[in-house]
């Protein structure tokens, strides 16, 4: 059954011309999933909410299901999306909002509900009371793993729903080994469409002066960075090291949350810079979160040990490099009690770069930890004569990957075991 309320604005002046294709095929049912790629302000995320909204209002036992990876991240992303889009299109006064759980419910009663896919499982008895679930919207999809969507994709699509639309909304990891570039290699689903959108193709009052010279810094100092970030180019070379990296900024909230906290600490001696790391490691999801460091060159023993102290707890034990023991005792003599050595053991690169490689994701927030996110992305393999790319891990410029491996050492060397 169709709904008679209408927006009162034109649609075609709230997206951008790359998504007037888009609006057409959706509207004619002509797929089911939405591929959507691109970069910085490209407003993928807002053709999505718009549709979603749309769609609700057009008819009336249609309902939709809004994912991030982590719930935590819900409200102050997607959820404020729909806000916008609801708001934009001149009928907030149609839609209710609930906090607890999130929720928008349309004057029909349709809703659009947001969860976290952090245990996918529990998604699988989800049902609406009444009608059908129409769409989903992975957004952040690179966050999401090829399991998750298995999962939660036939739990929320079953039954008669008329013609759902799936949308995955992402900026396109920076690796060309991460499994949701090489998804999209081939286009090879007919149900599919695959889209490609920047901020290039949007209207720069939309924008505004301070994105666009924002992205004109970063084209002019680091046009590789430029080409990931603003124009969603998959800019590796294929010789990356760890294929499994994720950039997101976490919420302090989810910070607070973090139960299995791990610290390591790499020395540096000029020109070398020294590092520390603050991560939190999910046993149950093989998932790493970097959430901070402190990363310096020519910083005096005991600035270390007074900045360490003052901004993270002294109750975590913190690993440092075992071949600095006096500096270790020196750090403990200065009040950083719970310093260690690391023991580290033969083969001990090799073996923690492999389990590094194994987890499902290492996601590192991009704002409290830029120098961790820049070495972990571009640690690649040497080249060899011929072009090709050596087996063996560089030692160069991979001062926050040693120290996340003497955090995680205890459970390293327990893989390592296993290994044998």
């Amino acid at each position: 059954m169709k709904t008679t309320i209408a927006p009162t604005v034109s649609i075609k002046s709230l997206l951008a011309p790359s998504f007037y294709g888009l609006h057409r095929d959706l509207a004619d049912g002509r797929h089911t999933h939405y591929m959507l790629k691109g970069g910085r302000g490209s407003t993928k995320s807002s053709w999505v909410a718009i549709e979603i909204a749309l769609g609700l209002m057009r008819e009336r036992e249609a309902n939709a299901v809004v994912l991030r990876k982590v719930a935590d991240t819900l409200r102050e992303s997607v959820f404020t999306q729909l806000l916008w889009a609801i708001d934009v299109l001149g009928v907030s006064a149609f839609w209710q909002t609930r906090l607890s759980p999130l929720e928008l419910r349309y004057a029909a009663g349709n809703r659009i509900i947001f969860r976290g896919a952090d245990e996918p499982a529990k998604l699988k008895s989800f049902k609406f009371r009444s009608g059908y679930c129409k769409y989903v919207w992975y957004e952040e999809y690179d966050e999401f793993s090829p399991e998750d969507v298995a999962v939660i994709n036939p739990s929320l699509l079953r039954g008669d729903g008329g013609s759902p639309a799936v949308f995955y909304s992402y900026n396109p990891p920076q690796s060309v080994q991460s499994w949701v570039n090489a998804q999209c290699v081939g286009n090879i689903r007919e149900d599919t469409l695959y889209h490609h959108s920047t901020y290039l193709d949007v209207p720069r009052e939309w924008l505004g002066e301070v994105f666009l010279s924002e992205a004109q810094a970063l084209k002019k100092s680091n046009p590789t960075q430029y080409r990931h970030r603003f124009l969603g180019e998959v800019t590796g070379t294929g010789g990356e090291i760890f294929g499994n990296i994720t950039e997101r900024e976490f919420t302090a909230k989810e910070i607070a949350g973090f139960d299995h906290i791990c610290y390591g600490l790499d020395f540096g001696f000029d020109p070398d810079p020294l590092h520390f790391t603050a991560c939190h490691y999910d046993r149950k999801a093989r998932r790493l979160y970097i959430f901070g460091e402190l990363h310096a060159v020519r910083l005096s023993t005991a600035e270390a040990v007074e900045q360490i102290n003052r901004e993270y707890t002294a109750q975590v034990t913190i690993y440092a490099d075992c071949a600095e023991k006096r500096t270790i005792q020196t750090m403990r003599d200065m009040g950083l009690r719970r310093i260690t050595p690391c023991r580290k053991g033969q083969d001990s690169v090799r073996h923690g770069i492999r389990w590094l490689q194994d987890l499902d994701a290492i996601i590192i927030d991009p704002r409290r930890c830029p120098n961790t996110l820049r070495e972990f992305s571009t640690y690649e393999h040497e080249r060899d004569r011929n072009g090709g790319f050596k087996a063996s891990f560089p030692d160069s410029n991979n001062h926050s990957i040693d120290a996340v491996r003497y955090a995680l050492e205890e459970y390293i060397l327990r893989r390592k075991i296993q290994w044998r």
